[in-house]
């Protein structure tokens, strides 16, 4: 019987018992082709191709609600412009040498502010997701913080540290260091204790337990929190540049709000996702290049 014959047989297969060569009987499930419904199954991968344009329909249907309500008439102008009025707005911005002016003063104080907080709550971090002294010594103090806004830490820095991007990384490090030290808390003491107690069993002393099994199983989870607080960062710095800011996006934001100037704030905002988008793709790909196992074990 030729390959697709026996595929065709076993796709008409209906379900029931069958009988194994010890008399035992099992249920065999019925084999199908996978179908466009079979995608909505739980943890059910698809193809990058239908990723892709399930990706385009949703950005399809977002700029046709958009359309049709300001090509419509449905919404004024003044509160809501065109699709193709922010996009000659956008146009305008990039001619003029000042956005990117602000583009950079912004995305400087994002990775200044994020690397500062990446580069102490990282191993702060995995300290006290590794070791119960650290986290009875840290994580109540920690834990209290991370519910204080940091926005209502702008009035404090600027006392502290003037208007200046001093002001804008503070606001930044605050609202980033104390839930990413968190989040690589419960990383580390996520690791499996069955990993360690293979370590130790083998004669693994207990910093090579820490180098050697804690550290690498958690490095994983260390880069995906980092891409998430990533974009944390980027709203607390557009809270930041909204006080008292000469320069950034936040400042274009505000400086065009005073103009009723819809159309140029809206085109900011799109800039800013599109800087995220960039960054949160830069992670993804930083992610795969390093972890490349952790797809397939998941699969």
């Amino acid at each position: 019987m030729s390959p697709s014959a026996q595929e065709d047989a076993l796709s008409r297969r209906p379900a029931g018992p069958e009988q194994y060569g010890d008399g035992s009987l099992a249920v065999v499930p019925p084999v199908s082709r996978p179908g466009f419904w079979a995608y909505l199954a739980p943890k059910e991968p698809i193809p990058g191709r239908i990723a892709a344009a399930l990706a385009l329909v949703g950005l399809g249907a977002f700029i046709a609600i958009w359309a049709l309500l300001t090509y419509g008439g449905r919404v004024s102008d003044y509160f809501l412009p065109s699709p193709t009025a922010v996009l000659a707005e956008w146009g305008r911005l990039i001619q003029g040498g000042a956005f990117f002016e602000d583009v950079w003063a912004s995305t400087r104080r994002i990775f200044l502010g994020f690397a500062i907080s990446a580069a102490i709550a990282v191993p702060l971090g995995i300290l006290m997701g590794s070791f119960r002294f650290f986290q009875a010594l840290l994580e109540p103090l920690i834990g209290a913080v991370r519910y204080m806004p940091a926005s209502a830490f702008i009035p404090l820095l600027i006392i502290w540290l003037g208007i200046g991007d001093a002001q804008k990384v503070g606001v930044v490090f605050i609202g980033v260091f104390f839930p990413l030290t968190l989040l690589i808390a419960d990383v580390s003491a996520g690791v499996p204790k069955e990993l360690i107690n293979i370590a130790y069993t083998l004669g693994a002393s207990r910093w090579q337990v820490f180098w050697r099994v804690l550290l690498p199983a958690s490095l994983p989870g260390v880069v995906d929190n980092l891409r998430i607080t990533m974009g944390w960062a980027w709203t607390y710095l557009i809270v930041a540049e909204l006080v008292g800011a000469d320069s950034g996006i936040g400042h274009l934001i505000l400086q065009s709000q005073r103009f009723l100037a819809t159309d140029r704030i809206i085109a900011s905002i799109l800039t800013i996702g599109l800087l995220g988008v960039l960054t949160d793709t830069l992670f993804r790909v930083l992610y795969a290049r390093l972890f490349p196992y952790v797809e397939k074990l998941q699969t």
